[in-house]
């Protein structure tokens, strides 16, 4: 795609600096736009042809070259996702991993996470990937449940998930996430307290556990618009994420954001954190989103597009908006309300104007009276039972 059409998207993230010093500072995301199979479920952008992966190697180089003069700011967040990245050699992640050390600046600090589907894993390859320097494994585990991984279209089974959340350990990882999937067609509440029981005897740093969503144009979205199977009622969702809740709680973790749990606060998830606060974040590859003060842009989800525009020298850039104050501070409202920290009402004041407890007073005060929020020393927090319908809370 020629650039031409864009405000160049390198100059935009430059004439932010000074917005970004006074921020956390900015992550980088990595999007492998790669999968053995795919999953009828998902909606994220991938391809099964591997034969690319070299050329999408190199063409990331070159969109990392763009990229990098941009940034004067250490990144303190390194995190692969996709697609599936485990699906590439552990040479090949170090390659990745290499050019990122030789273009960017890295913190001391600086936490690098690998997302990777279980049947990938043995224990030399967890190794290796332990020597590359990754900190952080997320672990796409789903479900314990052969026949949960039967509907979904997994291509690992229980007892694969559990032998890499094993080989895992052994290699040295010592931050681990495993994410979960609950209300499927057919899924039993005894059936998903078992999969969470079963997650938590590994003790994980992490867990995310997110509700089946049927997105448009996906295979399992268009069975379902077909009459193929029926799914959850909204009591019936409302109660899953409740007892989600409270069972993790129980045991221990911490429920800081919707659908993420952590064993302590140290664990919770650096990167993803930037999302929710509007951090700077640097996003490379097909379909890959980046932010930087107002400025948000998107590439293009195709990775013929991608080489094409890398090796013609261009942006892979599909679409770039500049974000109004308006919006940026309904963001806020929205992403603040998704999370158990809530909102700092002065710190929300300084940052986007007005008073949110003046100009809504009435309705924070019913929802106050409903037990869906509370306001106690300057902070607006969703309840237990308001982050089970935060996406409607934000709509006040």
């Amino acid at each position: 795609m020629d650039n031409r059409h864009f405000p160049n998207p390198e100059a935009s993230i430059r004439n932010s600096r000074s917005a970004i010093r006074n921020q956390s500072p900015p992550g980088l995301y990595l999007h492998i736009p790669f999968c053995r199979t795919k999953c009828p479920y998902c909606s994220f952008y991938s391809q099964t042809d591997l034969t690319l992966i070299p050329d999408f190697i190199q063409a990331l180089e070159r969109e990392m070259e763009m990229f990098g003069p941009a940034f004067s700011i250490p990144f303190d967040t390194v995190y692969i996702g996709g697609g599936t990245p485990s699906v590439l050699s552990p040479p090949q992640i170090g390659e990745i991993l290499e050019k990122i050390r030789k273009k960017f600046t890295l913190a001391p600090s600086v936490e690098i996470t690998l997302e990777a589907n279980p049947g990938d894993l043995d224990w030399p390859f967890l190794k290796a990937l332990r020597e590359l320097g990754i900190h952080r494994l997320n672990l796409g585990v789903q479900s314990f449940s052969p026949e949960v991984l039967s509907f979904l279209g997994r291509r690992h089974t229980s007892i694969k998930a559990c032998e890499a959340i094993e080989a895992s350990r052994k290699a040295g990882f010592d931050r681990l996430g495993l994410d979960l999937i609950y209300a499927v067609p057919g899924q039993t509440m005894e059936r998903w307290l078992k999969t969470l029981g079963r997650a938590v005897a590994f003790s994980p740093e992490h867990l995310s556990c997110y509700q089946l969503s049927l997105e448009e144009e996906t295979p399992m979205g268009n069975a379902y618009r077909g009459g193929a199977f029926g799914f959850p009622e909204e009591e019936e969702l409302r109660q899953f994420f409740l007892a989600t809740s409270e069972t993790l709680e129980r045991a221990g973790y911490v429920h800081y954001e919707v659908s993420n749990f952590c064993r302590g606060r140290e664990h919770a998830s650096r990167h993803n954190r930037k999302y929710w606060d509007h951090s700077p974040y640097l996003g490379l590859g097909p379909s890959a989103h980046s932010f930087s003060e107002r400025v948000r842009r998107w590439n293009t989800s195709s990775i013929k597009g991608y080489l094409h525009a890398l090796y013609g020298k261009h942006h892979p850039t599909e679409g770039l908006e500049n974000l109004s104050p308006e919006q940026l501070r309904t963001e806020a409202f929205f992403l603040g309300l998704r999370t158990a920290d809530g909102i700092d009402l002065d710190e929300f004041a300084r940052n986007h104007g007005g008073n949110l407890l003046r100009e809504k007073e009435n309705i924070l005060r019913r929802l106050e009276s409903e037990g869906l929020i509370t306001i106690q020393e300057g902070r607006l927090r969703p309840t237990r039972a308001g982050l089970a319908v935060a996406d409607r809370l934000a709509l006040i």
